[in-house]
């Protein structure tokens, strides 16, 4: 966790006399949540951060203007999608992902496992079609799908954007770190009080939350280096609260 942004709805950027009253800039505007992503996309790009893929949920991986913005800055990404999302295909006609994905071989299927959860190997079937008519600058697009072993009518959808050397457990492995996402945020929460903020002004929320990923940055480095010693990590670091 490196980056945060407070959204701030229209109905109060529109009364600007609140904002001052909540410490908020006449300059912070109105920002939707995919602005807010790209603004730390870029302050991430800009700060010359080394990542080598970005993942998201339905809410930012159904916006088209969203994938375009991270193509055009060669941003390799995987980010889940709507069943009835439009792509542009070879043929360069549009077709929706889950089409493309019924059409493909029952042999076009992988088993892989998407790393480790709370209850064992997370293990799923993954296949994935590429699509777009052209491979440009040594990228290319693909629609990736992983269904359920235990209910096979359960599926979801990625669309995809990355080197055309990249293989399907690439773009799985990518998919599947959306759930570390997830989980550095509930350990975030109970141990280093990310959602305990009680705050009346607009800095005060950002100095809780940069608090809080400053903790969090620290005890995981704590806890690195004691498992590099070879002592097993604490399930809990209470102290730290």
């Amino acid at each position: 966790m490196i980056d945060r942004e407070l959204y701030v709805p229209v109905s109060w950027t529109d009364d600007r006399e609140r904002c001052r009253a909540a410490g908020i800039g006449d300059e912070v505007p109105f920002a939707t949540k995919n602005e807010h992503f790209k603004w730390m996309l870029q302050r991430a790009i800009d700060a010359g951060v080394p990542f080598a893929w970005v993942t998201a949920d339905e809410a930012f991986g159904q916006v088209r203007h969203l994938r375009a913005w991270l193509e055009e800055r060669s941003v390799a990404h995987v980010l889940a999608t709507k069943v009835n999302d439009i792509v542009t295909t070879v043929h360069g006609t549009g077709a929706q992902v889950d089409q493309l994905i019924a059409a493909l071989p029952r042999q076009a299927w992988k088993r892989l496992s998407g790393g480790r959860g709370a209850h064992g190997e997370r293990i799923y079937d993954w296949a994935r079609v590429a699509v777009r008519p052209t491979w440009e600058n040594g990228f290319g697009h693909w629609v990736l799908a992983r269904r359920s072993v235990s209910d096979p009518s359960e599926l979801a959808y990625y669309v995809c954007y990355g080197r055309v050397s990249t293989r399907l457990k690439g773009l799985v492995k990518v998919a599947a770190a959306r759930w570390a996402v997830e989980e550095c945020f509930q350990t975030a929460k109970g141990e280093c009080g990310l959602d305990h903020y009680q705050v009346r002004l607009y800095r005060a929320w950002y100095r809780h939350i940069t608090l809080s990923m400053a903790a969090l940055a620290y005890l995981t480095a704590v806890r690195a280096e004691e498992a590099q010693k070879g002592e097993a990590p604490t399930a809990r670091t209470n102290s730290y609260r």
